[in-house]
């Protein structure tokens, strides 16, 4: 059986090759969660669930749904998923009601906006949650779970749809950031060869909802914010040839993986968020 590898373990060895080393290959430790990846994960479900009433039956139906039940049952899920992974809570009591009020409020806007975001007449639904397993070759595949597909029928297009949580959306740095948004760059490209679609059929999109508004601002504002990076050729050939660095450094060639030391990416940025920093795993972080 191929070993499998997800974007998840490419992202974290491209921020910090030690810190993949640490997860993936020694299984040291893993990410339990906080209260962004429990609301994110919730509200992932809830608008899948609304999108597939939305095409599968009618608009009508989709929405009576109780999103605001469905939240906050997703939400207490979240926590209890999250809490297995950890001795300590991956958030608190008042985190969760003030995350489940912001997703109310969220809910409601995108509920009254949809039409400016998706319609029925021209699309189709192709799934939700469609799996991507993609042989790389020398015993790896390529692992993914794409959150929304959907089918132009009157331009014959693919549009592969990524929903994001974010507290008041991605600025242009986060916009420039290759963690955030080399994912779909790998999804087109292998969506393209597992299923058989030119790459200059499919269409990326990422699906950004917004917490929070600005204060005081002057110009209109919006909960939802859709960004799509470059993802020409050139764009995908420059995430495919990392991830082939990443394939030739750390796995043989029966898809093993290679066992010897692994370089630290000190940075503030890389360090801050690692949980093996200032341990007896890692004492060269950035504190």
């Amino acid at each position: 059986m191929n070993n499998r590898i997800s974007y998840s373990q490419f992202s974290m060895w491209s921020q910090c090759p030690q810190r993949w080393k640490l997860n993936y290959v020694d299984k040291l430790k893993h990410f339990s969660g906080n209260i962004h990846t429990v609301f994110g994960s919730a509200m992932h479900t809830v608008l899948q669930t609304y999108l597939t009433t939305f095409y599968s039956k009618t608009i009508t139906e989709a929405d009576s749904l109780d999103l605001n039940d469905m939240l906050f049952t997703e939400l207490k899920n979240e926590f209890i998923e999250s809490k297995k992974n950890s001795e300590d809570d991956p958030c608190t009591k008042e985190d969760l009601q003030s995350f489940y009020k912001d997703g109310v409020s969220l809910l409601d806007w995108f509920k009254k906006n949809k039409s400016m975001y998706f319609s029925k007449r021209g699309y189709e639904l192709l799934g939700i949650e469609i799996e991507l397993n993609y042989n790389l070759g020398e015993g790896l595949n390529f692992i993914g779970f794409m959150d929304v597909v959907i089918k132009d029928t009157v331009r014959d297009r693919i549009k592969i749809i990524d929903l994001k949580t974010s507290t008041k959306g991605w600025n242009k740095w986060m916009k420039t950031d290759k963690q955030k948004t080399d994912q779909l760059l790998l999804y087109k490209q292998f969506y393209s060869k597992e299923f058989d679609v030119p790459t200059d059929k499919i269409d990326i999109e990422y699906f950004i909802l917004k917490r929070k508004l600005y204060e005081n601002v002057d110009f209109p504002q919006r909960k939802v914010q859709l960004f799509t990076p470059a993802n020409g050729k050139p764009s995908l050939n420059k995430v495919l040839y990392r991830l082939k660095e990443f394939v030739d450094s750390c796995f043989d060639k029966q898809g093993n993986y290679l066992l010897k030391e692994y370089n630290t990416n000190e940075s503030k940025k890389t360090c801050r968020f690692c949980e093996f920093n200032q341990t007896e795993y890692c004492d060269k972080g950035i504190k």
